[in-house]
C-alpha cells in the first residue's frame, strides 16, 4: 500500500493506516471524491485536494469515478490513484458519454477496448463499469453491444453493469438480456429514473439517490436500518421482497454476491456520511 504523507501513520493522520475493506461482501461509497461541500464536513480541516482520495478510501470501500463520462483518464492517471487507496479498496467507474450516446452502440467495440484496457490500469483496485444510457435503446443493438463487451483485460475480470434510465427501454426484455449476457443492471434509489431491482448477474449495484439535506447522516435512521438488510439479503443470494422488479417471475440462483452500494446525487453534501452510516450498521 502506498502512502503519500511524510507524517504517514503518525498521531495527526491516524487514518492514514486504515483500511475499510468489503463487509460480508458489501461495499459502500459515494459518486466522485471531489467536492468542496465535503470540505466542510467530510475531510479534515487543511487537507491538500491531492490528498481527498487517498482520505475517502480508508473511510470509504468504493467510490463511483465520474469523470470517465466526460473523458477517459491517462493510464498513469489510473495508476496513481491505484496506489493512493489501500488493500481491499475497489472503484466503480462510468464508461464514457461518447460510447452510450453513439447512434450504434454495436459499431463501438474499438472505443469500448481502448476505454477498458486503459482503466484496466487499476489493477485489482476496479470493480464494475457502469454503462450509463440516458435514451431509448433499440434491444438488438443492445445485445450485439454486450455480446462484445471485454470480460478479461490485463489479467484482471472486468465486470458490467447498465442503467438504463429511459422509462420504454426499461421493460421486461431488459433482465432476460441482460441476464444472457451476464452483466448487472444498477437498482436506483429515486423517483426521476426507472426503478427496479431484478438481479441479473453475481454481483449487485445500487444507486442511493434520496439523501436529505436536513438529516445528517443523509438518510433517517429507519431507512439506512432498512438498507442495510436489503444489503445483506443481496449478499446473502437472496433479494428484498420490497424492491419493484421488472421481471417479478423470474427468480435468480441462490448463491452469494458482491454488493455495491454508492450514495449519489440528491443531497450530495451528505453522502460521504449516509456512507459511512450504513457501513456501521453492516459492522454491528
Amino acid at each position: 500500500m502506498a502512502r503519500a504523507s511524510r507524517n504517514a501513520g503518525s498521531e495527526e493522520e491516524p487514518w492514514v493506516d486504515a483500511a475499510v475493506g468489503a463487509v460480508d461482501g458489501i461495499r459502500v461509497g459515494i459518486g466522485g471524491w471531489t467536492f468542496a461541500p465535503w470540505r466542510d464536513n467530510f475531510y479534515p480541516a487543511g487537507l491538500v485536494q491531492r490528498r481527498e482520495l487517498e482520505f475517502a478510501s480508508r473511510h470509504l470501500s468504493t467510490i463511483e469515478i465520474n469523470g470517465t463520462y466526460y473523458r477517459a483518464q491517462s493510464e498513469a492517471t489510473y495508476a496513481s490513484w491505484r496506489v493512493q487507496v489501500p488493500d481491499g479498496f475497489v472503484f466503480s467507474a462510468k464508461a464514457p458519454m461518447r460510447i452510450v450516446q453513439a447512434k450504434k452502440l454495436a459499431a463501438t467495440g474499438y472505443q469500448v477496448e481502448d476505454f477498458v484496457g486503459g482503466i484496466a490500469a487499476l489493477g485489482d483496485r476496479l470493480g464494475p463499469i457502469v454503462w450509463q444510457f440516458e435514451r431509448s435503446l433499440d434491444h438488438g443493438d443492445l445485445a450485439a453491444f454486450l455480446e462484445a463487451l471485454p470480460r478479461q483485460a490485463r489479467g484482471q475480470r472486468i465486470r458490467h453493469v447498465l442503467d438504463v434510465r429511459d422509462r420504454d427501454s426499461a421493460n421486461a426484455r431488459l433482465p432476460a438480456l441482460a441476464r444472457e449476457h451476464g452483466v448487472a443492471l444498477v437498482f436506483a434509489d429515486t423517483d426521476a429514473h426507472p426503478s427496479f431491482a431484478d438481479v441479473t448477474a453475481d454481483f449487485v449495484y445500487a444507486r442511493l439517490m434520496r439523501s436529505h439535506e436536513d438529516v445528517a447522516s443523509g438518510y433517517p435512521a429507519a431507512e439506512l436500518d432498512a438498507w442495510a438488510r436489503r444489503a445483506r439479503q443481496w449478499a446473502q443470494g437472496g433479494e428484498p421482497g420490497d424492491l419493484p422488479r421488472l421481471d417479478p417471475g423470474h427468480a435468480p440462483p441462490v448463491q452469494p454476491r458482491e454488493v455495491f452500494i454508492n450514495f449519489i446525487g440528491a443531497a450530495k453534501a451528505r453522502n460521504p456520511a449516509a456512507a459511512m452510516a450504513l457501513l456501521r450498521r453492516l459492522r454491528d
